[in-house]
C-alpha cells in the first residue's frame, strides 16, 4: 500500500476501486474507516435513503482532491467497508412489513386489529437492534485498532450503534446536529429505533453531554417541550436564524454562538434534510427553507478554529439520485478532512 500511495496522482482520474473518491488505502492503512448503513426500514414518507451510500460511493470518484481547508487531508487515508448486501436484503424485508404497519396506523386503527400487527412490530425493533449492534461491535473494532469512524446511512436511525461506541470511549462529547428536524420522539409510529427517534435515543447516553440542533423547521409539541425542558440539548430554528441574518447578524458569529455551547470533543451528525431542498431533493423527509452546503462547512470549521476535536461524523437521509450523491460525497470528504485537522489541532488525546 506505502508503494501505491508513493505513486499515487491525486490530480489524476478518480479509479471505480470499490473505494471513496477512488482512494489508494485499505482498512489496515486508513485512518478513517467509512461504515455503510443501508437502513431506511421505518422511514415514513419518501423511500431510497437505503441507496445513500452506493450513491455517494459512485459520485464520490468524479471529485477533485484539493481541499481549500486540507489540501492534503487525502493522504490521512480514507477506506470506506464494501456495503453489506446482506443489510440491504433485510431492509427490503422489514421495510415491506413496516409499511403494513405505517398504513394501519394512518388509518387511525390498532395494530392489535385483525390481522394483529403487533408481533411485527416487535420483529421490526428486533430486527433495528440488530443493526445497532452490528455497527457497534464495528465501530468498537475499528477504534480499539486505532482509527477514527464515520458512518453513512440510510436513514437517520442508522448511527445509533457508533453513538453507542462513541460513548464506550469518551466520557464527554456533544452532538453538533444539522437536520430540518428534531429526531426527539419517543418510538416514533411504534418503531424504538425510528429515523424520528434517533435523538431521543442518543439522549439516554449520559456521556453526551449536549446535544445543539441547527436548521429545525419541522418540529411536534412534544419535541418543543422536551426541547425547552432540558438542559442537554439547545435548538437553532431555521426561522429563528434566518431572522436573524436578516437584521443584520453575521453567520459567523451565529457559528461561534452556537459553538460555543459543545464541550471539547464532538460528533457531527448531518441530516441531508437539514439543507435546502435544492441539495437534497431525494431525501426521505425533505422540508422547504434550511441551509446552503457552505453555511454548514462555515459552522464546521469554526468548530476546528475553536480549538475543539471533531470525533466522528455521520451523514444520513441522502435520497437515492445522482444530484443527491454528488451533494453527499463532497459532504464526507469536507467532514474527514475537517475531522483529520481537528484532531492535529494539539497533542490531546482519548
Amino acid at each position: 500500500m506505502s508503494n501505491q500511495l508513493q505513486d499515487y496522482n491525486p490530480s489524476g482520474i478518480g479509479e471505480i476501486n470499490g473505494n471513496l473518491l477512488g482512494l489508494p488505502f485499505d482498512y489496515e492503512s486508513a485512518n478513517l474507516i467509512v461504515f455503510a448503513v443501508p437502513w431506511e426500514v421505518t422511514v415514513s414518507y419518501g423511500a431510497g435513503t437505503a441507496n445513500g451510500p452506493q450513491r455517494i460511493l459512485d459520485a464520490s470518484v468524479q471529485l477533485d482532491l484539493f481541499d481549500f481547508d486540507h489540501p492534503d487531508g487525502w493522504k490521512q487515508g480514507i477506506f470506506m467497508e464494501e456495503i453489506s448486501q446482506d443489510i440491504l436484503e433485510k431492509n427490503t424485508y422489514y421495510r415491506a412489513l413496516a409499511a403494513q404497519i405505517i398504513e394501519r396506523l394512518a388509518q387511525g386503527k390498532p395494530l392489535t386489529e385483525t390481522p394483529d400487527l403487533t408481533p411485527v412490530l416487535t420483529e421490526i425493533n428486533q430486527a433495528c437492534q440488530q443493526i445497532n449492534q452490528w455497527l457497534f461491535t464495528q465501530s468498537q473494532a475499528a477504534i480499539a485498532n486505532g482509527k477514527r469512524v464515520a458512518v453513512i446511512g440510510g436513514d437517520h436511525s442508522s448511527p445509533l450503534g457508533y453513538f453507542q461506541a462513541l460513548a464506550a470511549n469518551y466520557d464527554n462529547f456533544g452532538v453538533l446536529h444539522i437536520d430540518a428536524h428534531a429526531d426527539l420522539r419517543d418510538a416514533y409510529e411504534g418503531f424504538e429505533f425510528s429515523h424520528a427517534s434517533i435523538m431521543f435515543n442518543a439522549m439516554k447516553l449520559p456521556q453526551i453531554s449536549k446535544l445543539v440542533q441547527v436548521g429545525l423547521r419541522d418540529i411536534s409539541h412534544d419535541e418543543m417541550q422536551m426541547i425547552e425542558n432540558s438542559d442537554r440539548i439547545v435548538a437553532y430554528y431555521d426561522p429563528i436564524i434566518k431572522r436573524k441574518l436578516y437584521s443584520g447578524t453575521t453567520w459567523l458569529d451565529l457559528c461561534r454562538e452556537i459553538i460555543a455551547h459543545l464541550p471539547e470533543y464532538v460528533h457531527i451528525s448531518f441530516d441531508a434534510d437539514g439543507l435546502d431542498p435544492k441539495l437534497c431533493s431525494s431525501t426521505g423527509t425533505p422540508v422547504p427553507g434550511g441551509l446552503e452546503l457552505e453555511q454548514t462547512f462555515c459552522l464546521f470549521r469554526e468548530l476546528v478554529n475553536s480549538g475543539r476535536k471533531i470525533i466522528g461524523f455521520d451523514l444520513c437521509e441522502v435520497g437515492d439520485a445522482e444530484w443527491d450523491g454528488n451533494v453527499g460525497a463532497r459532504i464526507v470528504y469536507k467532514l474527514a478532512n475537517l475531522m483529520d485537522l481537528s484532531q492535529h489541532s494539539s497533542s490531546m488525546s482519548l
